[in-house]
């Protein structure tokens, strides 16, 4: 079975024909929809956190890396723990609130690996700043890097991830973006704009062929969390319902799973990761 396509059928339904994808289940290799061999994914903000994660995890599947972020010397120690697993992944520097870097970096993957099935669009810059002391300056810097990045990058890579047999989309919001948090003012705005915005593109993109979704994480263990003080994060963790803060390879299966075909009918959706944050 082709990695990222499963077996194609027809059925009529009110006089128009469908394509469906249903294998029987008896016969179908499970662990072959979460296999990411010979694609090709760009990973931002890669070098740390959740991104350093995601970019193993697809490593670790098969997927070759593009590892991305304004950091090239942090990008340049993941890339030496995918190649060290045996995974084959580059380090591109990147500033995703730079129109021009963006779109080097879709030309840089393209030069390197010559194709392009998956952007994770985790690049984001967390402003603790409340409306007192909100300005424009800030308000630019938080929509630049947190919602155009994405959707530059996305717009960018467009023509390479419509030549794919599977491809997808993969935003990191939070869940700061769905309810709302002291001094997380533009951070939480943008990620609500860029869950919007995920909805809005997957709608579009569909007929393409092209998945685009989201995850929400809830508090993890990165550094945006551990620089907090001691307060924030017991307060992040007794919120969850399994009181605990997540560790960041606990993204993993997630972003696997929406990357893979195992999420070949999964479009426009945000998969929360929190612990019960929002339950």
């Amino acid at each position: 079975m082709r990695v990222g396509c499963l077996p194609e059928s027809t059925r009529e339904h009110r006089g128009q024909r469908y394509r469906l994808h249903s294998p029987a289940i008896a016969s179908l290799d499970v662990a072959s929809l979460f296999d990411l061999t010979d694609r090709v994914a760009i990973v931002t903000g890669g070098s740390r956190g959740l991104g350093a994660s995601i970019a193993r995890g697809f490593a670790a599947a098969g997927c070759k890396v593009v590892v991305a972020s304004r950091k090239l010397d942090a990008c340049d120690d993941v890339v030496a723990q995918i190649r060290g697993a045996g995974g084959e992944a580059i380090a591109v520097g990147c500033n995703v609130g730079d129109a021009a870097q963006v779109s080097q970096l879709v030309v840089r993957t393209i030069e390197q690996f010559d194709r392009l099935d998956c952007v994770v669009n985790n690049a984001a810059t967390a402003l603790r700043v409340g409306v007192a002391n909100f300005d424009d300056g800030l308000w630019h810097k938080a929509m630049d890097v947190n919602v155009w990045g994405p959707i530059r990058l996305i717009h960018d890579a467009l023509p390479y991830l419509r030549q794919s047999d599977s491809a997808s989309v993969i935003n990191i919001l939070s869940v700061g973006g769905q309810r709302g948090s002291m001094s997380l003012l533009g951070y939480g705005s943008a990620k609500a704009a860029l869950r919007h915005a995920t909805e809005s593109i997957a709608a579009e993109l569909a007929p393409l062929g092209i998945r685009v979704n989201a995850i929400a994480p809830g508090p993890f263990a990165t550094t945006m969390m551990n620089t907090s003080d001691d307060a924030f994060q017991s307060d992040a963790a007794d919120r969850t319902l399994m009181k605990r803060i997540a560790d960041p390879d606990e993204i993993i299966g997630a972003a696997v799973f929406l990357a893979s075909a195992a999420s070949s009918f999964v479009t426009g959706s945000v998969v929360v990761v929190d612990g019960g944050l929002l339950a």
